[in-house]
């Protein structure tokens, strides 16, 4: 089959599964690629604890930042469905600055990284990936933001109306009144961007051999498996990775090694048209249209099963 019935065939099967999508699929050794809307720039969710991990551990291998230092973090208290971690703790904690990296990038808790933004400001975290020439990639705001939704603000029979809101409110510059889902003011990436993230971590020139090492090891122990990681993970094969959930978006962007050597980057960011919470039949195109190109692009034809 032609890379363009691929294609064609990929966003038809994210249509009929009422999403959105920019998707991008890289051979990391040879450059070639597979992908479409690939430079449309998406809300990042939690994918921007990524590059929040690569800057904290930059200013560490510096000598800027203790690994081992304690650091006193609030109880998030959050009992809506959802978030992890600290951010479901009742009472504080002290815990060391590379212990909350792995509790930011491998299960995602935003309190956790917001201890982090508290010692590295978007800001500082933006300076950061421009020294290191990574581009496209917006921090602007915390992690913490990202639970300060109308869908926070509602009772659980009623969180279908905030992503009601989500899906119709937007504008088609891509504003919108959500300032999360505004690409203006959100923290933003596109599936471009952050397939060269993945590239920088996996084949490190700019980012220290030791920090792509440690934020590759993080991906691998990605809690959230839900989403990509059923079509990529196998005997022959690693999948480490890092979600975004918010509202009607999901994402994921991560890299496979094969064990014959080959390794690709993937990046799947997703919109959904469809109100609902739980999504099993979205999530399940996203992995069909991630692995199809994957496949096409390592092997020039289409899996058993496509």
């Amino acid at each position: 089959m032609s890379t363009t019935a691929v294609l064609r065939n990929a966003q038809d099967l994210l249509d009929e599964a009422g999403l959105d999508g920019a998707f991008l699929v890289r051979n990391l050794d040879t450059g070639e690629e597979i992908g479409f809307d690939t430079d449309t720039p998406y809300p990042a969710a939690s994918l921007v604890k990524v590059p929040l991990a690569v800057a904290v551990l930059e200013r560490i291998a510096r000598g800027e930042l203790d690994p081992a230092a304690p650091i006193d973090v609030p109880p998030g208290r959050i009992t809506t469905p959802g978030p992890t971690g600290l951010s479901r703790f009742r009472h504080p904690a002290r815990i060391a600055v590379d212990d909350l990296l792995y509790l930011s990038t491998s299960i995602s808790d935003n309190v956790a990284a917001d201890a982090l933004f508290d010692l590295l400001p978007p800001a500082e975290v933006a300076a950061e990936l421009r020294r290191l020439r990574i581009e496209g990639i917006a921090v602007r705001h915390r992690a913490g933001d990202l639970a300060e939704t109308p869908a926070e603000r509602l009772g659980p029979d009623d969180v279908h109306l905030a992503h009601s809101l989500a899906i119709d409110a937007g504008t088609p510059g891509q504003g919108h009144p959500v300032a999360q889902l505004d690409v203006t003011r959100a923290n933003t990436g596109s599936a471009r961007a952050y397939v060269d993230l993945l590239h920088a971590l996996w084949r490190p020139s700019t980012i220290r051999t030791a920090t792509a090492a440690r934020v590759r090891a993080l991906m691998g122990d990605n809690l959230h498996r839900q989403r990509l990681a059923p079509d990529f993970t196998s005997d022959a094969s690693r999948w480490s990775s890092k979600t975004g959930t918010l509202l009607h978006l999901r994402h994921e962007v991560g890299v496979v090694d094969h064990a014959d050597g080959q390794s690709y980057a993937v990046a799947a960011l997703t919109a959904s048209r469809v109100p609902a919470v739980a999504q099993p039949g979205g999530e399940a195109a996203m992995a069909h249209v991630a692995r199809t190109l994957h496949d096409h692009l390592r092997t020039g034809t289409l899996p058993w099963w496509g």
